[in-house]
């Protein structure tokens, strides 16, 4: 009673005060937690907010001596010339490619193993399972490259070795076009499903226990119980990532791309992210590149805004 009686007071002044005076107030009360947010708000400001006025590049004839406000405007002229660019449109046409088959495979793979995880019950051998799938993601794309050149060279490696034992001829896998994309899609498997199944591991185990003891009372098995129980809990997860992933549907990882390319698989393995590197870094022409790099991003925000409203219409949680 004199908790309440204290609460009411309180509670009715809070409502009492202004906006700005209840805002301050807030801030004061919760200035702890507010002192936690400063630096990675300064972080996204200087590194990501701030540099989007570099955009506007994309609609000049960027000059360094005159700087971004004196240079000449172009207006869409270097979109028209990217979209005229047989280079550059091979390039997009490889970006699709790998993020077609990045999204096909990289993105179910997670819930698989999580769904299988989950059903190990010797927790030893689970743990141990748990280990070795995500000790790929803590190694550097730099070090994973020079395992996979070993692991596929036409000279030792193992691939070939067990190839060549069948009576078969060696392949030179970084050497051919054709490879290079499946390459990447396998590697990439290998690497970061483990680690991109921890979120569903851990939303698995928030799911109600009641809900698989009654689905066992009611005769369901094992697999019965991870289409009824389990993949329903995944759903939020599943479509929340979802969405958020396709927002970068067309970074596909510069790093790993770019480790792995070379100049014989260029015709498959070059993409947008490669393309801007190369010809915006090296060839010194960054309105032309800002304007690919202004593609990509407006491609992501459609795709996002555009899942984001079909999850909604399917009655499911979007993002916004």
């Amino acid at each position: 009673m004199a908790t309440s009686a204290v609460s009411k007071p309180v509670a009715t002044a809070g409502r009492n005060r202004g906006f700005w005076a209840q805002l301050l107030f807030n801030a004061w009360t919760y200035r702890y937690l507010y002192l936690m947010l400063v630096l990675p708000f300064v972080f996204f400001a200087v590194f990501r907010f701030y540099p989007m006025w570099g955009n506007i590049i994309a609609f000049k004839k960027y000059q360094l001596m005159h700087g971004i406000w004196g240079s000449q405007w172009v207006g869409l002229k270097h979109f028209n010339t990217l979209f005229d660019d047989p280079a550059f449109l091979r390039v997009l046409r490889n970006t699709v490619s790998i993020a077609v088959f990045k999204m096909l495979f990289t993105f179910p793979a997670p819930i698989i193993l999580a769904l299988f995880v989950n059903e190990v019950r010797h927790m030893a051998y689970k743990r141990f399972v748990q280990t070795v799938v995500y000790v790929p993601h803590f190694l550097s794309w730099v070090i994973y490259g020079a395992i996979l050149y070993i692991v596929l060279s036409p000279a030792n490696g193992i691939v070939n070795n067990i190839i060549s034992s069948f009576g078969l001829e060696k392949i030179a896998f970084f050497q051919k076009p054709g490879y290079f994309q499946p390459i990447v899609i396998i590697s990439s498997l290998l690497k970061e499903t483990g680690w991109a199944a921890i979120i569903y591991l851990a939303t698995i185990s928030t799911i109600d226990l009641t809900l698989y003891e009654a689905a066992i009372i009611d005769g369901a098995n094992r697999w019965q119980l991870m289409r009824y129980v389990t993949l329903p809990g995944l759903a939020m997860t599943i479509v929340t990532l979802f969405i958020l992933q396709i927002g970068f549907f067309l970074n596909v990882g510069f790093e790993q791309i770019f480790i792995l390319q070379n100049n014989m698989v260029l015709t498959t393995a070059d993409v947008i992210e490669t393309f801007i590197y190369r010809v915006g870094i090296r060839q010194a022409r960054f309105d032309f590149t800002t304007a690919a790099g202004l593609f990509n991003g407006l491609v992501g925000m459609v795709l996002v805004l555009l899942a984001d409203r079909l999850a909604k219409r399917w009655d499911l949680p979007g993002i916004f």
